[in-house]
């Protein structure tokens, strides 16, 4: 392909993934504050320096800034995933790990100048008022949200408040042509971290995990009860994508597939001191069938679950090797509101693998190694994945595993050609979804009529849509050959307009029959199974 997604999104992955792949640990300290903190002459000469910009330097300076730029040169000599968090960044931080805001409950494009509402939350507080899909946000109390090319944050802010405060909203309904007002009461907002859900067959559960955050566990035992109250003695858990998080939340998803006394991981500090995790008497799929998804950009605490698996000889890991991240982090606070995620210990796997990549050279150098894999054959073929025999393992059942640089699966799925993997991108970087909105915009109500059962088994993405789309697509100077990629195009197109009518479950249910790694699972599941047995296949005929 030689539209812009070929060259750009291996460079936007591994940025993403520099922000944000983390390990948390537990927040506690074998060392008195008196011990940690005593006077010392670095410590010293570092505050004199300080001090003497801020009274006898010739200009005034922002010391601030110049503690920021230092504090964030001393971790970049430490690993790539120790990092300084700004007090400006704490609260947005804070609020991504927690799980949830307090909001008003929508989804909203900034669309030509106006908040449009794409989603309300199902049950949030705008929806409770009455708020669609569709309606322009004009003001909301004093603030004007139309003209002022504001930015997403910014809108957010605006939009968030204390819990149980109340806003007045300016709401203009381009399908009835009015504008009226309402109060909403701001609630709390959940961000999701079980990203979807949904039986994949008749027996076998699908959950997708997008990160491990405080409500991860929680959502997922969620999704698992109502999975298994469909039918689903077997699961398919997609940590594909997935850059980690918390590391007790890890510990706990794993312990739902593993034994009482299987070891899950160990960690290891400055010190030589041991902490070993073992699975729990808790596990609720223990000695059931359970394929793992992961690819180049699962990390951290998704390799952890893919490790305890695989060393425990527990299930089948599906796709490609792993980021390779076996670094645990913990957040200190430094006493101004800003934070440190300091690297604290390593983890390991049960058969004592570190899967830790080198960052010897440095992070510049090792976020390249990353975008390298793009270019060396890795993702094309597992023969080109490079392994030390040094690094080698054994797991209780005598398979072989291997150290350094994450987790090759036990089966290897090669990445789609770039126009293949272009088609993918246009749907999770939201060119798919800016395109349904607009489509939506003008007719919205030819779907109206639509319940979501009637729409995976009757609708069809027709040949006017899909060349509203490659015209809308080479006006905006995206070249590809759309035709030759015409069927995969059209069920991504219905994907994205069940997501926008119905919810992630329905996009992701419909978005598999192009998935290569579940039709993978499904032929391992079943070596004779048709791809039309499954849920979601073949879902726009």
């Amino acid at each position: 392909m030689k539209g812009k997604f070929s060259y750009i999104w291996p460079t936007i992955i591994a940025a993403a993934l520099a922000l944000g792949i983390f390990v948390g640990g537990k927040l506690h300290f074998n060392d008195t504050p008196e011990k940690l903190f005593s006077t010392n002459s670095k410590k010293d000469k570092l505050n004199r320096l300080i001090d003497y910009i801020d009274y006898e330097y010739v200009d005034e300076i922002n010391t601030d800034s110049i503690v920021d730029v230092t504090v964030n040169q001393i971790l970049e000599k430490l690993d790539p995933h120790s990092v300084y968090i700004p007090k400006n960044e704490m609260k947005r931080v804070a609020e991504n790990m927690k799980g949830d805001f307090v909001g008003i409950g929508i989804n909203f494009y900034a669309y030509n100048d106006t908040i449009a509402v794409i989603r309300t939350i199902p049950n949030g507080p705008s929806e409770s008022k009455g708020i669609k899909a569709g309606d322009r946000i004009l003001m909301a109390g004093v603030d004007t949200l139309y003209g002022k090319n504001l930015k997403s944050d910014a809108i957010v802010q605006k939009l968030k408040g204390e819990k149980g405060s109340s806003v007045k909203l300016k709401v203009y309904r381009k399908e009835d042509n009015e504008t009226f007002s309402v109060n909403v009461k701001r609630g709390v907002v959940p961000i999701k971290s079980v990203e979807s859900y949904y039986m994949l067959t008749d027996d076998m559960g699908y959950i997708k995990v997008n990160r491990f955050a405080e409500s991860t566990y929680k959502e997922f035992k969620k999704a698992l009860r109502e999975l298994r109250k469909q039918g689903a003695q077997k699961l398919t858990l997609d940590l594909r994508d997935n850059p980690g998080g918390y590391l007790g939340v890890a510990e706990k998803m794993a312990d739902e597939f593993l034994e009482e006394g299987k070891l899950i991981l160990f960690t290891k500090n400055k010190k030589g001191k041991i902490d070993n995790i073992y699975a729990t008497d808790k596990g609720t799929f223990e000695d059931k069938p359970i394929y793992v998804l992961i690819n180049e950009r699962s990390a951290s605490a998704s390799e952890i679950i893919a490790g305890a698996l695989q060393d425990n000889d527990i299930g089948t890991i599906v796709g490609r090797r792993s980021f390779g991240k076996g670094l645990v982090q913990r957040e200190m606070e430094l006493g101004d509101g800003s934070a440190v995620r300091l690297t604290v210990s390593r983890y390991y796997t049960p058969t004592g693998r570190s899967i830790q990549k080198t960052y010897e050279n440095g992070t510049k150098d090792y976020y390249k190694r990353f975008t390298e894999r793009y270019h060396n054959g890795e993702l094309v073929s597992v023969d080109s994945i490079k392994v030390a025999d040094s690094l080698k393992f054994t797991t209780p059942k005598g398979k072989v595993v291997y150290g350094g640089g994450g987790i090759i699966p036990d089966i290897f799925v090669p990445i789609g050609t770039n126009e293949e993997e272009a088609v993918e991108s246009m749907d999770s970087y939201g060119w798919l979804s800016y395109f349904i909105f607009e489509h939506l915009d003008g007719e919205r109500t030819k779907y109206q009529d639509y319940t979501e059962t009637d729409f995976v088994e009757n609708y069809t993405v027709d040949d006017i849509l899909f060349q509203e789309f490659v015209e809308y697509s080479l006006n905006r100077n995206l070249k590809m050959d759309f035709y030759a990629h015409e069927k995969s195009i059209k069920v991504y197109l219905k994907a994205a307009l069940a997501e926008q009518l119905f919810g992630a479950n329905v996009h992701a249910k419909i978005k598999s029959s192009e998935d290569a790694m579940l039709r993978e699972v499904l032929e391992l599941d079943d070596p004779i199974v048709k791809q039309t047995e499954a849920s979601g296949i073949d879902a726009n005929n």
